[in-house]
């Protein structure tokens, strides 16, 4: 695959270094010249000097043949530029950005963005998974229709507890498919299914629902 990614940082080096690595034919868009000298001793001619925003920078880039667009620069406002000209202006049919505010993260989802990574969004699902009772680790998200698929631990005061799943309240929009009791026995719920303390439970549920489930769980 052609993978360009705009940004040449810590993150775009490492990325752009595994991806070369992996075999695939990969270009770094980087405006400041002392950066571009630098990945250019690392990665050789794979690199590009110039601003990443720019149509003209990126049709330099051959752009209208990129697989992928991977814009991880600092700023979450250029990232969404990046990935929409490169989706809207040169059809590039994968793009990924990386946000660095949380809190822009719907605004990428509703302007078409396909995949967007966030290091505070990971650094919190590892602490979740420290502390699984606080919250929903998110396992994945199947974002063009608003359905999140969830792991969560029962804690050992939840209100959840001994009560069969079809007195809960569980939303009609959230499935449990799976619970794992003691990490060996899987168990596929049904309606007269009564939790235990430390199950692990997985959970298909839309995005609305997230909260009344952790209710339910939690409490």
């Amino acid at each position: 695959m052609y993978i360009i990614v705009v940004g040449g940082g810590k993150v775009g080096y490492y990325l752009s270094k595994s991806l070369l690595e992996e075999g695939h034919e990969v270009l770094v868009i980087e405006k400041e010249a002392r950066k571009c000298a630098t990945l250019t001793d690392e990665l050789g001619a794979s690199v590009l000097q110039g601003d990443g925003c720019e149509v003209s920078t990126m049709a330099k880039a051959g752009m209208g043949r990129a697989d992928v667009v991977i814009a991880v620069t600092g700023d979450d406002e250029d990232n969404l530029v990046i990935c929409q000209v490169a989706k809207h202006s040169f059809h590039v049919p994968r793009t990924i950005a990386r946000i660095n505010n949380p809190k822009n993260e719907r605004i990428f989802r509703k302007l078409g963005i396909d995949v967007t990574v966030s290091s505070t969004e990971l650094i919190l699902s590892q602490i979740q998974q420290v502390i699984p009772a606080q919250s929903l680790v998110h396992l994945f998200t199947l974002r063009s229709v608003g359905v999140s698929f969830v792991e969560l631990k029962v804690p050992p005061d939840s209100p959840a507890l001994g009560r069969p799943l079809r007195d809960l309240g569980i939303p009609d929009d959230c499935i449990l498919p799976l619970v794992i009791r003691g990490g060996q026995e899987a168990i596929i719920p049904y309606g007269d299914t009564k939790l235990q303390a430390e199950d692990q439970v997985i959970a298909v549920t839309s995005e609305a629902s997230e909260e009344t489930l952790r209710r339910i769980l939690f409490g």
